[in-house]
């Protein structure tokens, strides 16, 4: 297989395909496209970018071609079994599906004015309002995630699975925007920033020479 990637510093959707590849324990060639590069319009041209019309990440399994990072998880899943990615209690997995659904398709707020950047920290940051409507959200579901399925360890159902694999950029852009959280969330928080792939993938960021100016400042400020 063969993951293509953003630069890792910047790229919610690239982290998520790329735990989801570890998640699936299949071997993968990583490849990196640098986002908005000098190079990046005849890129976006390229063979092995060219089905998803230029967006990352996309994953080539032979012929098969799959991108948007909740399709790869699904692809993956179906691959080497739904229980590695999620829950098999009936009412843990709908209500994972449902989390990971939402995170895919809603929080504009947070995507817009909180944009990843895993080397920055920005200091004193006032989250606006509708960003905050999208944070609490997130957090009640933790919450709950946590309460009613999270007896089997540190994540969100217990395990590390899709749902971790999802929100794990949330987590990022929370740390970096100095975003406060219930204790709890705080717990969770390490898990996931101290799980070993998530590690892996900060060092990565951190090494990155690649800057992009629009992601370097608070979109809402």
């Amino acid at each position: 297989m063969k993951l293509v990637i953003g630069n890792k510093n910047y790229s919610s959707w690239s982290l998520r395909a790329w735990l989801a590849a570890k998640q699936s324990g299949l071997a993968f060639e990583e490849i990196m496209v640098p986002l908005y590069g000098e190079d990046w319009d005849e890129a976006k041209k390229d063979g092995e970018l060219a089905p998803s019309s230029g967006k990352v990440p996309i994953l080539w399994d032979g012929e098969t071609v799959v991108w948007d990072s909740l399709a790869i998880v699904e692809f993956l899943a179906d691959r080497v079994g739904r229980d590695r990615f999620w829950p098999k209690d009936d009412a843990a997995r709908g209500m994972a599906r449902s989390m990971v659904a939402e995170m895919h398709s809603s929080y504009f707020a947070l995507r817009r004015q909180l944009p990843m950047n895993i080397r920055k920290r920005f200091e004193g940051f006032e989250v606006p309002d509708d960003a905050k409507a999208d944070i609490v959200r997130i957090l009640t579901l933790w919450a709950e995630a946590r309460a009613r399925f999270g007896k089997g360890g540190p994540f969100l159902f217990g395990t590390f699975g899709a749902a971790d694999v999802i929100y794990a950029p949330v987590v990022s852009r929370f740390i970096s925007y100095g975003v406060p959280v219930p204790g709890f969330a705080v717990a969770y928080m390490q898990a996931v920033w101290e799980h070993d792939w998530m590690q892996a993938w900060v060092k990565a960021a951190e090494d990155e020479e690649w800057t992009i100016a629009q992601f370097e400042k608070p979109q809402a400020q």
